[in-house]
């Protein structure tokens, strides 16, 4: 486990899946403002809860490198996008439902997408920057 590459890539891949959520409604999907959501839901404010998702963003890569970059098949992208939709089905079964938007985004399949599409991305670019695994690595 190498804690600075996976908040490297943490940082960029929460940026990537930021930037997505953010042109969103360019490519004709509803808006995804979850730095929104958050500080709305836990009273705090808009910054506040975007400063959140970034920190959710370097936790979740920690975990990612602590725990399954090793355990996953694949090459690193494609290791980080199976993470990343691991994390997407907990959003979306755990954490929308928390925060008032239902089961699967109540049922809206472009939020869904969009979401789905945010994880996989945020993921894979995790996967590719943290690397290979421990084992590969050393080969």
């Amino acid at each position: 486990m190498n804690v600075k590459r996976a908040l490297v890539a943490g940082a960029a891949g929460t940026a990537v899946m930021t930037m997505l959520m953010l042109a969103a409604p360019m490519m004709g999907l509803p808006k995804m403002a979850i730095g929104e959501m958050l500080g709305s839901f836990l009273g705090i404010g808009s910054a506040a809860g975007w400063t959140m998702h970034g920190a959710i963003g370097l936790v979740l890569a920690v975990i990612y490198g602590f725990m399954l970059g090793g355990r996953l098949q694949g090459a690193p992208a494609v290791r980080g996008a199976l993470y990343g939709f691991l994390v997407f089905l907990v959003a979306q079964v755990v954490v929308m439902p928390m925060m008032g938007a239902g089961f699967f985004s109540g049922g809206a399949i472009a939020l869904i997408m969009g979401s789905l599409m945010g994880h996989l991305v945020y993921g894979g670019v995790v996967g590719a920057l943290y690397g290979p695994a421990p084992a590969a690595a050393a080969a």
